[in-house]
């Protein structure tokens, strides 16, 4: 079974800096695009940031210069550096695993807590 487990969140001061991890089992790491979204209640998940498996990195204009997602393909795992945090940050986090092929499966891992405040 697929698993993927998001660690790193937790309770932040506004400008504070906090690193989520996501480690993923059971599929072909290197070839999926891996990203992060942010849900808070009431609305839609949204994109927070991408990464291709050449590495090429997309970002929400909204976290652009303050977050940075990076991947290591030998531990199957991708991060979120997120840098200048503010309230309106304060989210679940959630990893995704995207398979590029068509009919590919779209995976999600348990979601983690981020609260900017102080």
């Amino acid at each position: 079974q697929v698993q993927l487990v998001e660690s790193g969140g937790g309770l932040v001061q506004p400008g504070g800096s906090l690193r989520l991890s996501c480690a993923a089992s059971r599929i072909v790491f290197s070839m999926y695009v891996m990203g992060w979204y942010r849900q808070v209640p009431g609305k839609q998940r949204e994109l927070v940031a991408r990464i291709f498996s050449g590495g090429l990195t997309q970002y929400a204009d909204f976290v652009k210069g303050r977050f940075t997602i990076s991947r290591d393909n030998s531990k199957n795992s991708v991060y979120l550096q997120m840098d200048s945090l503010k309230p309106e940050d304060t989210a679940v986090y959630y990893c995704n695993a995207d398979d590029p092929r068509p009919r590919g499966v779209n995976y999600w891992g348990q979601g983690t807590q981020v609260t900017v405040s102080s």
